[in-house]
């Protein structure tokens, strides 16, 4: 399988560490990709050009992070990050709605400084994307998500994808959140400790 990814991307991050997870880890061959360049193979591989994209072993193309997510839990056997119980799986899928909220809003904010020169720039705009993120941090602080890491299960996907956008936040925003956010910063040290493939995905 190959996996056309950019490694400060989340949703690259968050399908690398499923793949680690179930063991798919040695089957990957990674293809970086480049976005904005119109000759790159990613806008073969995804009409939409974004990534990540999964290549099955039979050339198929998977793409947006959470459908990678939910065929790798299937070849896995499933129920493996995607629990099998209904309430169980629908708060995960919950989670990672939300974790990916604050990485499209995330993003939102860099490509406005990064896309757009100084005079078309809009403060409104910016604030109006942090608002998103700064709602959603307060959410997840007042109730952050309840793995069991010290049980020896394998984090679930709503899980991993909040660790995932906090760790973008780390990147793009240099951790700014963690101030007024110590539970969640707690949580993510738990997390990283339960998760090698955390680390080892930073870049």
């Amino acid at each position: 399988m190959k996996l056309y990814y950019s490694p400060p991307s989340p949703f690259s991050r968050k399908a690398r560490i499923v793949a680690a997870l179930l063991g798919f880890g040695p089957r990957l061959e990674l293809v970086v990709a480049d976005t904005l360049d119109p000759d790159d193979a990613i806008r073969r591989k995804n009409p939409l050009g974004k990534i990540p994209v999964l290549e099955t072993d039979e050339g198929a193309s998977i793409y947006d992070s959470a459908v990678i997510v939910g065929y790798l839990d299937d070849l896995a056997g499933g129920g493996r990050v995607i629990p099998r119980d209904a309430g169980k799986r629908h708060s995960a899928l919950t989670l990672e709605a939300l974790a990916d909220g604050v990485n499209d809003a995330g993003i939102l904010q860099v490509y406005e400084t990064r896309m757009r020169t100084e005079n078309e720039r809009s403060a409104r705009w910016v604030a109006h994307q942090q608002d998103k993120v700064s709602r959603a941090l307060a959410h997840l602080e007042a109730e952050p998500p309840t793995q069991d890491f010290a049980g020896g299960g394998v984090a679930d996907v709503g899980a991993i994808a909040v660790a995932c956008a906090l760790g973008y936040l780390d990147l793009r925003f240099e951790g700014a959140w963690r101030a007024d956010h110590p539970k969640l910063v707690g949580w993510l040290d738990a997390f990283s400790k339960a998760v090698p493939a955390f680390a080892a995905t930073a870049a």
